[in-house]
């Protein structure tokens, strides 16, 4: 599933050609795909023909674009994109064939004039647009249906303090915590791995026996898998997941517990294992993120 790093690699993309554009018109060739609009709010279609895209947000695993219309109808919406599990948005010249699975396509008038399609792509119609209304949230205006998110790791608003002691106070395992979206957004099964490798920590170490030091360091992890692999343009491990012209990342070759089981660990040299997790799998060293014997963290 695309994580933090995938999404912020196509909103890089998508920024320079759509803010500031105009959505001429808008085909939906999958209704599945709107899912997660309320046609109680208006037609998607109607709701976004003639509107300008402001700008272009990220939080976590959600994106989405602030809308104005001329004629002030609809002032204070978004169109909200969700990758979930294999969607993907690509930006073609408006007469390239179709590509395979599409299921929205957005015909953008470019503030240079210049038309582009904006094409919604998934294979598994886990993903989903939809248009939103625009509420008050953490560190400014949000979709309503991502207000429950919270800031990622790599905002400006983020709070380490708050973190910390947020999640020292939990009662569960520490990768469980760092994939509970409502306490940090944006990580998801291959960072939570690296981060808790390049920590030491084993995925179900208690968050209750954390120090405040380790709490923070992990962060600090964190941040630099996350950076790493924003860097290399995120991890693509089949063609799902490519930026908006198509191509992989390859933070995949420096991955060093995730996917690696039965490998060498690359810091002690034990092999690293998988064990199952939450109908997914958990990678590590089990030397070096062996759980600890005590609980109480001083």
């Amino acid at each position: 599933m695309p994580e933090l790093p995938e999404v912020e690699v196509v909103r890089a993309g998508l920024a320079p050609a759509v803010t500031g554009s105009v959505f001429r018109s808008v085909q939906v060739l999958d209704t599945r795909s709107l899912k997660r609009h309320d046609a109680r709010r208006g037609d998607f279609v109607g709701l976004l023909e003639g509107a300008t895209v402001l700008e272009i947000k990220r939080r976590g695993k959600f994106l989405w674009m602030p809308l104005a219309h001329a004629e002030g109808l609809g002032n204070g919406d978004a169109l909200v994109v969700h990758l979930g599990m294999s969607g993907q948005v690509l930006l073609r010249e408006t007469d390239a064939p179709d590509d395979r699975h599409l299921r929205v396509r957005l015909v953008t008038e470019m503030p240079d004039g210049k038309p582009v399609d904006v094409r919604f792509v998934d294979q598994r119609i886990f993903g989903s647009m939809a248009v939103d209304r625009l509420v008050e949230g953490i560190g400014g205006l949000v979709p309503a249906q991502a207000a429950h998110i919270a800031a990622d790791p790599l905002e400006a608003d983020f709070d380490d303090d708050a973190f910390v002691t947020a999640l020292r106070k939990r009662r569960t395992g520490i990768k469980r915590a760092l994939l509970d979206q409502g306490l940090i957004s944006g990580i998801g099964n291959i960072y939570a791995d690296e981060s808790l490798w390049r920590a030491r920590l084993h995925y179900d170490r208690p968050t209750d026996a954390l120090t405040a030091a380790k709490a923070r360091e992990l962060l600090g992890h964190v941040r630099d898998v996350l950076g790493q692999a924003l860097a290399e343009g995120g991890t693509s491990f089949d063609a799902q997941y490519v930026n908006v012209n198509g191509q992989a990342g390859y933070f995949e070759h420096s991955l060093n517990a995730y996917g690696r089981q039965g490998e060498a660990c690359a810091r002690c040299g034990a092999t690293l294992r998988r064990e199952s997790f939450m109908n997914r799998g958990s990678h590590f060293c089990p030397i070096c993120q062996r759980m600890p014997r005590t609980r109480s963290a001083k």
